[in-house]
């Protein structure tokens, strides 16, 4: 069990405990270092302000993807570093990475011809070792049409047909935690940094955190700290009073949600937009996602803003590389709003920007972490746990690149699924099954379990039960938006389901109801906050 009475217990044990790694940041950043650390025998502990992957790691596009637009900015090494990083991540979680052909449109006046599309993808799929039967073709404009009939027929000249893999960032970032605690591992959401403390040679050794939820303070020791906090890296960095000239530079990437039967894509689609920015089309499920945008941002790093402006420019690309979806702004259901962490660099669009990482050290012994994508977030915990290791004279290797992470379960399990979800009468939905394998992998027996035991009235009420237990979730809304993704990919569900599952968290945390309603009201002004725009 992990959850909020195990949770207590680490609270206990904190004062008498000294850490070999603190990692502040419960992204998949600080959950990569998390299980590399405890993969190498280190006793470490991850803190997060919020909940687990509350930032940028609930907020990307949620690809695992080698980045072709890399490979136009001639990023060679990003191209196969994260190519390489992706066959680990589908080998390692392929419940939680799943294939998807991506149809790259060869446009008129696009970024690409024929033939540097053909070679753009070639080295691609070079660079990051695609295996044979996967790699690229190239198609006609008749057979492009075939595949993806939407496509706008008359600037159309063929296109690229190639691998990419699709995820959900925040579980991901979940899964790795939890397969990082059962190495022994220790993950606390809800416990924010406040201030460093430093030993009498000046060298950081803990952090003096305050509980969000009982507002109590704690000191955690700890002879290695990690800031692993993206968007807010710089923050812990003034805090240890070792900000240089190196800087972040964030910028916000929007995403926006579309009924699948509006844009009913066989595939998903990478293409072209004016100004040279390019977008995904992603179906999912029974909806289809747009995005991303790319401009600088300089407000409130909590939960960014989607605006009016940022869902009419998706809108318009989508109309015009599908002309016959003719999408309207109340055809969006639902959005989403992330920061990229970027590595300032004068003079650069945020497009230009590199999404390479880059670790600081501080004369006080701090390692930070920051930039990176959600690929590389294995190798970006080797570097952090190479450098510890070798301060704390420790010679074991990285062995992450053969762990299953948590959950692990292959797309031939989906049968069994759907037989134990008959086997507890539930309803053969075309999505139900195939949603679950991808959320929960192999755990979907336990909630199926959890269903068949607890007599609940509907599913999801045992997934709320299963991730009140085993996932420590503590909100509302860590539920409906980082356990499950419903917020982004089925709003209604959380419209007709948000008084249930509010008492089945009241009846287990025993809540007040003046809690209860802050909850449901929390969850209502996100509802709002994702599907109404100004």
């Amino acid at each position: 069990m992990w959850n909020l009475e195990s949770r207590k217990e680490v609270l206990t044990s904190l004062p008498e405990l000294e850490y070999d790694l603190v990692i502040i940041g419960g992204g998949i950043t600080g959950a990569g270092i998390l299980l590399d650390a405890s993969a190498r025998g280190l006793k470490a502990i991850v803190i997060e302000k919020e909940d687990f992957a509350s930032g940028t790691s609930s907020r990307s596009t949620k690809l695992i993807h080698g980045g072709l637009r890399y490979l136009k900015n001639l990023e060679f090494r990003i191209v196969r570093e994260t190519g390489q990083e992706r066959a680990i991540a589908y080998n390692n979680a392929p419940h939680l990475v799943v294939p998807e052909k991506m149809v790259l449109p060869i446009q008129k006046g696009g970024s690409y011809g024929k033939f540097m599309t053909s070679v753009a993808l070639y080295a691609y799929d070079w660079l990051a070792g695609v295996e044979k039967s996967e790699r690229r073709k190239m198609l006609t404009k008749e057979k492009t049409l075939e595949v993806e009939p939407l496509l706008k027929p008359d600037i159309l000249k063929g296109s690229g047909f190639y691998s990419e893999y699709r995820t959900d960032d925040a579980r991901l970032t979940l899964e790795v935690i939890k397969t990082g605690i059962h190495r022994g591992g220790v993950a606390l959401n809800y416990m924010e940094a406040e201030k460093l403390t430093y030993d009498s040679k000046g060298q950081a050794s803990g952090v003096t955190c305050v509980d969000v939820l009982s507002n109590e303070k704690y000191h955690i020791y700890g002879k290695i700290i990690v800031n692993a906090c993206g968007p807010w890296s710089d923050e812990i960095r003034t805090l240890d009073q070792s900000m240089n000239k190196k800087r972040l530079h964030l910028t916000k990437g929007v995403h926006i949600v579309i009924d699948r039967e509006k844009l009913p894509l066989e595939h998903s689609v990478y293409f072209d937009v004016a100004g040279g920015r390019m977008i995904f089309a992603i179906p999912r499920g029974g909806i289809t996602y747009l995005g991303t945008t790319d401009t600088n941002y300089t407000e409130k790093k909590e939960n960014p803003a989607v605006y009016k402006a940022d869902v009419e420019y998706l809108l318009a690309a989508a109309n015009n590389m599908f002309p016959k979806a003719k999408l309207e702004i109340q055809d969006v259901q639902s959005s989403w709003a992330g920061l990229r962490p970027l590595i300032h660099e004068e003079g650069k669009s945020p497009s230009e920007l590199s999404r390479k990482d880059e670790i600081f050290l501080s004369p006080k012994g701090m390692i930070t972490i920051a930039g990176g994508k959600l690929t590389g977030y294995r190798v970006m915990a080797k570097k952090v746990l190479d450098i510890a290791c070798k301060r704390l004279e420790s010679p074991v290797k990285c062995t992450t690149d053969n762990i299953r992470i948590n959950g692990y379960a292959e797309e031939g399990m989906l049968p069994e699924i759907e037989k134990a979800l008959l086997d507890i009468n539930i309803t053969k939905n075309p999505y139900r099954a195939a949603r679950l394998l991808h959320t929960y992998g192999s755990q979907t027996f336990s909630i199926c379990k959890y269903y068949n035991e607890q007599r609940f009235g509907s599913l999801i009420e045992a997934e709320a039960h299963f991730c009140i237990h085993h996932e420590m979730t503590l909100t509302l809304l860590d539920f409906f938006v980082r356990r499950t993704g419903y917020m982004y990919f089925n709003i209604s569900k959380v419209v007709k389901n948000l008084e249930i599952i509010g008492q089945v968290f009241a009846n287990h945390y025993n809540w007040s109801a003046e809690t209860l309603a802050k909850e449901i009201d929390s969850v209502q002004t996100e509802i709002n906050n994702r599907s109404q725009f100004n």
